[in-house]
């Protein structure tokens, strides 16, 4: 949001919060009357857990799911323990199996069970098929409801099947087709169905498919999606057989998710998953207590590094005073390469099998880096000082920006060869590393060079 729209929706929380704390719920729901639906959501998750669930009650009908479900699935989660079991098990019932999905995971099991329990016997069926895949696939990401075309279709059969389906199919835009086996032969837009002649065959202008298989990680088909600018994606299980589809917005709602933990874990926190002035700031500290306890664990290191090396320090303290910017450019040229590869994962540019490849490149990028700064630094040193300790930090530039970039653009390659999120290895434990060996790196030299 711009900084206008950022100012415009804060007096409009702040106009909506003042009658709540009064208990003037007259004002407060004329207040909320005039904020447009598609606003609504982000008033709400401004607002603390009691006076949230206040002002949902006072929504109008026609708005209160919509606005459900464009909360975030852990604000969802809280709105849900604020609410009367009554409303609870409607908004439950009128959610999507998909939605409901994302919902369950942040719901305590008990209360998730009893709304399952309330759910009809085919919703119950649907929901509990796509809570069956494991989490972070596709599969407990797609919506189940969908219109399939067989093969051997015409034009108007087509047709006949989207508008028997048309209110309660997750999309009718792009419609999977399938041959006897419901294995996906390709897709058909409904702009071509409308244009083409009704008794044609859905075979002659039917495209190729693009497909996911349920297993696939939600981020790389989210990513493939939106990337092939696709409206909706077929999802397959293991064998070929169409069994959901994932919607162009419900992909940009897994690619906003899965990139608001991403940058969390960069800056070395966990994501808070809801807006920061609404978070308790209990919740906030829970956020980042634990990496800031791993982080110093590891600076330790540093601290060692420093403690072997005290003698060469004692013999010329000017060394010492090149620590700062030592460690730091070697951290930032290591953050670079592993935010660059994160990127290149994300968007399918690199696979975990490219490693060599990548190391290869990031060596010469770091050494190119490194020659560059190594140079400045070894002009202005020699000037301020002598020409020996010149060579000494125009040497480590090259060797830590050379080591910091390789180990950067490596590591989230490693980390998704063996699972675990890039994002987890990123800059927090690339920083820590980089500042030890780079230390090591620098008295090393220091003594090959100045002979002590």
């Amino acid at each position: 949001m711009t900084p206008e729209q950022i100012n415009e929706l804060t007096i409009v929380v702040d106009g909506i919060a003042a009658p709540l704390s009064r208990g003037d719920l007259p004002s407060a729901a004329a207040a909320l009357a005039d904020v447009e639906p598609e606003r609504l959501a982000e008033v709400l998750e401004r607002l603390d857990g009691r006076r949230r669930a206040v002002a949902y009650r006072l929504l109008p009908k026609d708005h209160a799911l919509q606005v459900f479900e464009a909360l975030s699935p852990n604000m969802q989660g809280e709105l849900i323990g604020d609410l009367r079991d009554a409303e609870v098990a409607h908004i439950f019932g009128d959610l999507d199996p998909d939605d409901r999905a994302w919902l369950v995971d942040e719901l305590p099991a008990s209360l998730a069970s009893r709304l399952m329990r309330g759910l009809p016997a085919h919703e119950r069926e649907m929901t509990a098929a796509v809570l069956g895949y494991r989490r972070g696939s596709i599969g407990r990401r797609m919506s189940p409801e969908f219109v399939s075309v067989p093969i051997g279709s015409t034009v108007a059969g087509a047709l006949d099947r989207v508008r028997a389906r048309l209110h309660d199919a997750e999309t009718v835009y792009t419609l999977p087709v399938v041959d006897a086996g419901r294995r996906v032969a390709g897709v058909v837009s409904l702009r071509d169905l409308l244009a083409a002649d009704p008794d044609a065959g859905v075979r002659d202008i039917m495209q190729s498919a693009q497909t996911a298989s349920v297993d696939d990680d939600a981020e790389t088909a989210a990513r493939r999606c939106t990337e092939r600018g696709l409206l909706a994606l077929p999802i397959v299980d293991s064998e070929e057989r169409l069994v959901g589809i994932l919607t162009v917005d419900d992909a940009a709602r897994i690619l906003e998710h899965e990139e608001s933990e991403d940058a969390a874990r960069q800056g070395g926190a966990e994501p808070l998953r809801r807006p920061y002035l609404s978070t308790p700031i209990l919740q906030i500290v829970r956020s980042r207590v634990v990496w800031l306890l791993v982080l110093a664990v590891g600076a330790t290191l540093t601290v060692q590094v420093l403690s072997a090396f005290e003698a060469t320090l004692a013999q010329i303290t000017v060394l010492a005073l090149f620590v700062p910017l030592l460690i730091g450019t070697g951290g930032n040229t290591g953050n670079q390469a592993a935010t660059t590869v994160t990127r290149a994962l994300a968007l399918g540019d690199v696979r975990p099998r490219d490693v060599v490849r990548v190391l290869s490149r990031e060596v010469r990028v770091g050494f190119f880096l490194g020659s560059i700064l190594g140079l400045v630094g070894f002009a202005v040193t020699s000037l301020v000082y002598e020409p020996r300790i010149g060579l000494v930090i125009g040497a480590t530039l090259i060797a830590v920006c050379t080591m910091a970039a390789t180990v950067g653009g490596v590591m989230p390659l490693l980390a998704r060869a063996i699972r675990v999120d890039p994002a987890v290895f990123s800059n927090p434990f690339i920083t820590t590393f980089v500042d030890a060996s780079g230390l090591i790196l620098y008295f090393l030299i220091a003594r090959a060079i100045l002979q002590i």
